[in-house]
């Protein structure tokens, strides 16, 4: 079977996603000695060789109703993840694991958060801000973001970010139990220069089928994510910062 057909299979379902990425991130783990980076696959393509800058804009409207765009973080180093309001996913791994990088970084002037909503259609600024107001996200560092039509939302968030791709559920009880959409919990970390630099599969670590592959991966993803924010963020670091 060829690799692009697994990867595929492997995403149609969330627990699915869980043992593909630490399975993959269990395999790659002996023998590094830079910092653990999982793999950025576009689904139905091969895994690009290396990080990359990313090519095209994002405009969107964040919690507080602003225009903003991605590359107003130019100059920034940041945090990118995919969510929608009433994925249990992303409130019970995502919300959690955001909020303790918010807790680190969050003092520091260029450290940023970006959640994009693949669910616009129902994400509006009232349902950004309550979600924002939950996690008590300041929007000077802390976006929730609807960037308008669902496709091309998922388009930009797949060809562009290198997020898995987002699948829509049809069964009644699946969607009920986890949401309208399946789609990436990895975190991508992007530098100062609007290169995406690394990707860190927390969520997928801390769950049931990532703690039976190997119950200390999550604590070593989590350290080193850590560790490369806190390193970029020391890059070109202002004085007196």
């Amino acid at each position: 079977m060829k690799r692009n057909t697994t990867i595929a299979l492997f995403y149609t379902g969330v627990a699915a996603v869980s043992v593909g990425i630490i399975s993959l991130a269990m395999w790659l783990r002996p023998g590094l000695d830079t910092p653990y980076q999982a793999p950025v696959i576009d689904t139905g393509k091969e895994t690009p060789p290396q990080w990359f800058e990313i090519a095209k804009d994002l405009s969107a409207v964040n919690q507080d109703n602003q225009p903003v765009k991605l590359s107003d973080l130019r100059g920034k180093v940041w945090i990118a993840a995919e969510f929608f309001a009433i994925c249990p996913h992303c409130a019970v791994r995502n919300g959690e694991e955001l909020r303790k990088l918010y807790d680190e970084f969050g003092k520091h002037p260029d450290f940023h958060i970006t959640c994009i909503s693949v669910d616009p259609e129902n994400d509006k600024q009232e349902k950004l801000a309550d979600y924002a107001k939950a996690l008590s996200a300041d929007t000077k560092n802390w976006w929730f973001l609807n960037a308008g039509d669902a496709k091309a939302t998922h388009q930009y968030l797949e060809k562009e970010l290198k997020f898995f791709g987002i699948r829509e559920r049809t069964d009644p009880l699946d969607i009920e139990a986890n949401g309208k959409y399946a789609h990436d919990l990895g975190f991508i970390l992007v530098d100062r220069d609007f290169k995406v630099i690394g990707k860190w599969p927390l969520a997928d670590a801390r769950s049931e089928e990532g703690k039976k592959l190997d119950p200390n991966l999550y604590q070593k993803l989590k350290d080193e994510l850590f560790g490369r924010i806190r390193a970029e963020l020391e890059k070109n670091e202002s004085p007196g910062i």
